[in-house]
């Protein structure tokens, strides 16, 4: 059954100033806290491989945030920003940005009762917008330009990096370079999977070194990763649907077993513990299909990981399928049953938020106990703060 949680259990007192405006200037010199069965320490991140079993498999999300916040005017001056959150037309990324003339995203209008029926003119390129659909907030836009250069061009000409609202400033140059890990490699993302943004190319050498086997997910972390949760009920808060995709040969160790699995992010964590009730669908139904929210929480599953992922690996082979193409709205709270993730990688979250339902989780409720020693250790928060390890019991 779906879980009564009330938010309000999951608040604690994070004042302005511990919030992390701007990055440390070395990535992997910022506090790693580290949470044990029920032991807390501190270390620094550049030290992370030494708490790590030789021969386990760390999974990171390689999706790379793209510059989605445009600024459009109106003939009368009046300005429009247009956040861009999915494509509608093409509805495939990687199509949408290739895109040469136009194409349509799904968008959160800034002062979006100002915007009639004209189309609007970005403030730093040759782009046009025209608002096809209205809802609230939000609403489909078609973007058009001349020149014949791809979509992803003209985001990278007129488009800003989309830092977290809770920063209370305006991106800047730090941003292009430091909201982005080193291994970001497939655009989508309009946040960054910020647990990733300590590595340097010498702590993942050092991960190499000790024999850890490093593979890649792909999750696109949507703006819902910023929404509070409405309501002191959680039952009533939605997730919305972010798109994944995962290797077969990620799928077949991961059926396999036989290996501490070290999740970088909760967007690593999610992509992976969606797996097992894509394999469950596999088994049932005879395909996967997109894993819904309180899936994990409805009913009980008689089916071990490795035969679900079993499932899910031999439909993509009957069907000759090298990468599994998803989405989930899964959301992880307290009772969940994880399946895959033995150690976490992730910075610390913000109050009453859906990540924090997750650590609760995750380490069997004991967020507090981490968290306190976060706030009486100078420990800095959110995106660009101090990071964690997690190891479950």
């Amino acid at each position: 059954m779906i879980p009564e949680i009330h938010i309000s259990d999951y608040h604690y007192e994070l004042p302005d100033e511990r919030i992390a405006k701007y990055p440390l200037p070395e990535r992997d010199a910022s506090k790693l806290i580290v949470y044990n069965d029920g032991n807390v320490s501190e270390t620094v991140f550049k030290r992370l491989t030494e708490l790590l079993q030789e021969g386990s498999l760390m999974v990171f999300n390689d999706t790379r945030v793209v510059p989605a916040r445009l600024r459009f005017h109106r003939e009368t001056g009046a300005g429009i920003e247009v956040f861009c959150l999915e494509p509608v037309q093409p509805c495939e990324y990687n199509l949408s940005f290739a895109a040469t003339e136009k194409c349509s995203w799904k968008c959160v209008i800034g002062n979006s009762k100002r915007w009639k029926d004209d189309i609007l003119q970005c403030d730093t390129a040759d782009l046009q917008a025209r608002l096809l659909s209205r809802d609230g907030r939000t609403g489909v836009v078609e973007f058009s330009w001349k020149g014949g250069e791809s979509f992803s061009k003209m985001l990278e000409k007129c488009g800003e990096v989309p830092i977290p609202p809770y920063l209370n400033r305006a991106t800047e140059a730090i941003d292009k370079d430091r909201y982005q890990t080193l291994y970001a490699r497939i655009k989508g993302s309009v946040a960054a999977p910020t647990a990733g943004l300590h590595f340097t190319e010498a702590v993942l050498q050092a991960i190499r070194d000790k024999h850890i086997d490093i593979q890649n997910v792909c999750l696109h972390v949507g703006a819902g990763t910023f929404l509070p949760v409405k309501g002191d009920n959680v039952s009533e808060h939605p997730m919305h649907r972010e798109p994944f995709a995962v290797s077969i040969g990620l799928l077949r160790k991961l059926r396999d077993g036989g290996k501490p699995v070290v999740a970088v992010g909760t967007t690593s964590v999610r992509t992976l513990e969606s797996l097992y009730y894509a394999g469950v669908s596999c088994i049932e139904k005879g395909f996967p299909e997109d894993i819904e929210q309180w899936a994990p929480y409805t009913r009980d599953y008689p089916y071990s990981t490795q035969e679900a992922l079993g499932a899910l690996v031999g439909w993509m082979e009957a069907e000759g399928l090298e990468e599994l193409h998803l989405g989930t709205r899964i959301i992880i709270v307290p009772g969940f049953n994880f399946r895959l993730v033995d150690r976490m990688v992730t910075n610390f979250h913000q109050p009453e938020s859906t990540l924090i339902l997750l650590i609760s989780a995750f380490v069997d409720g004991d967020w507090r106990t981490i968290y306190n020693f976060a706030l009486s250790h100078g420990v800095r928060f959110l995106s660009y703060g101090d990071s964690s390890l997690l190891i479950r019991k």
